[in-house]
């Protein structure tokens, strides 16, 4: 048996074939970077990225052959509006990262009602505004995340769904994520018509009668939860960081919501849905860095000290320590646990005797140690405690590194077997509903790491903490904005 997996990301869009052992047999790959045509805009061609989705899962039908069902996987909280009747976009999607509701979010809190940026609620009220903001055609126009969306073409128009993981993270769900939000949705203005219906993660959902075979569509499901799967993370107390360009740790709680309100009070992170089966959904908590990989990528593009990523773990390795130099990533400021976004960048400690290893490392253990906060965030909030980390994500290749997460987190690290596990939970959700898995346990058992990380030394915790108090608060006015 096997499962055709479409991922759609922030920057790529990826197919394949996964089959029974959890083996990827075929892949393709496409790059499907976002536009940025102002500060602080990030948008996106919806109708390429369904062009590049399809042709990219037909290429791996072909080469792999027929499947069982179609899982698909995405990015998260990205807007896409589009007439029902044409099926051509009205606008450009705006991405998750997109920041131009901002100043709407202060707005809407001084009236009492908190939505943050980086969700979709207020990307769908910029987008109508923009299109129709008499809301005089609601009726003619559909509202989806990327998953509604590719669900959309690969049923040629026949469902207009998105799953719980990510109907979550709208932000126009009530706090139980049982049903649509009237309260969100009069503030905002929103028809419900608008709006998909909502759907098991694990579950056929309709037909991908776009593609040859017509296989059902089986899962549906958010790429940091798909990840959180497909790293075997199933049972309460699992937990994985996904190190791209940023950081994102995601932790199973259990079948009930965190006694947590927008965010958690003890480490500052907030609620998500893992997946949904049968109806019952699977909750967790997720905390976030705003720049993880991208530090590296700094010391490469713009610090030119480095002239691959790679490179950085064979110079952090030419030192046992960093010479009491300490980085803080805060390129974009910091977020779980304290979210200021006007915290700043900061390496401290820099002497005559600096070297160029000793930048390199404190840059690698200042990211290790943002990953440390995120896992006593976590256990705070969550009050479960981790026994071992799970991590994926383009850092996690990265030797040094990772040695240095487990030192400052003091947990065993294991290091997928692939690069980015959301292409495997993407597969296991749809795997489990047509019998491919037979369960949870099933899905557990398919975990091999590639390798095992135990800690060696304790990195000095207290000393981090004061670094990242000399980065805080380094353009004020950006620090008092709560979201």
């Amino acid at each position: 048996m096997r499962i055709l997996v479409v991922d759609v990301g922030t920057s790529s869009v990826r197919s394949a074939v996964v089959d029974a052992e959890a083996r990827v047999v075929v892949e393709h790959r496409a790059p499907l970077l976002p536009d940025s045509p102002a500060p602080g805009l990030v948008e996106f061609d919806a109708a390429a990225m369904a062009r590049v989705a399809l042709d990219l899962a037909r290429r791996s039908l072909a080469e792999g052959g027929p499947v069982d069902a179609v899982g698909v996987a995405d990015q998260r909280a990205s807007a896409i509006v589009w007439d029902r009747r044409t099926g051509e976009p009205v606008a450009p999607g705006q991405g998750w990262q997109d920041l131009r509701v901002v100043g709407r979010c202060l707005e809407l809190r001084g009236d009492g009602h908190r939505f943050a940026p980086n969700f979709s609620a207020l990307k769908l009220e910029s987008i109508l505004d923009a299109v129709d903001p008499e809301r005089a055609r609601s009726g003619a126009l559909a509202f989806g995340t990327v998953d509604t969306w590719i669900a959309w073409h690969l049923s040629e128009g026949a469902l207009h769904v998105t799953d719980a993981s990510n109907a979550h993270l709208t932000a126009l769900r009530t706090p139980e994520n049982d049903s649509w939000d009237p309260t969100a949705l009069g503030v905002l203005r929103i028809a419900e018509e608008l709006l998909p219906g909502v759907v098991d993660s694990t579950g056929i959902a309709g037909t991908a009668s776009a593609l040859a075979g017509a296989p059902p569509i089986a899962g549906i499901i958010g790429d940091q939860q798909a990840s959180l799967l497909g790293q075997g993370c199933v049972r309460p107390g699992d937990a994985k960081i996904t190190f791209g360009t940023g950081g994102m740790l995601d932790l199973v709680y259990g079948p009930e919501r965190p006694q947590l309100d927008e965010r958690g009070r003890a480490g500052g992170c907030f609620p998500i849905v893992t997946r949904r089966a049968d109806g019952t959904d699977t909750w967790g908590l997720e905390a976030a860095m705003l720049a993880a990989g991208a530090n590296v990528e700094w010391m490469r593009d713009d610090l030119a000290i480095l002239t691959t990523v790679e490179e950085s773990d064979e110079v952090a390795a030419r030192c046992d320590d960093t010479g009491d130099v300490w980085y803080v990533p805060a390129l974009l400021g910091l977020g779980t646990p304290v979210y200021d976004f006007g915290a700043r960048g900061t390496l401290l400690g820099l002497t005559r005797g600096t070297e160029r290893a000793h930048v390199v490392r404190a840059v690698l253990e200042g990211i290790a140690h943002r990953g440390a906060d995120l896992v006593e965030s976590a256990q705070a909030d969550a009050g479960i405690t981790i026994d071992v980390l799970h991590v994926d994500g383009g850092m996690a290749a990265n030797t040094t590194f990772v040695q240095a997460l487990a030192d400052a987190s003091q947990h065993p690290v294991e290091v997928a077997p692939v690069t980015e596990a959301t292409m495997l939970g993407a597969a296991f959700a749809a795997g489990l509903a047509v019998g491919v898995w037979s369960g949870d346990d099933d899905v557990a058992g398919t975990w091999e790491p590639e390798r095992r990380v135990e800690p060696q030394r304790e990195l000095d915790r207290d000393r981090w903490r004061e670094a990242v108090s000399r980065a805080e608060g380094w353009i004020p006015e950006l620090s008092t904005i709560e979201l």
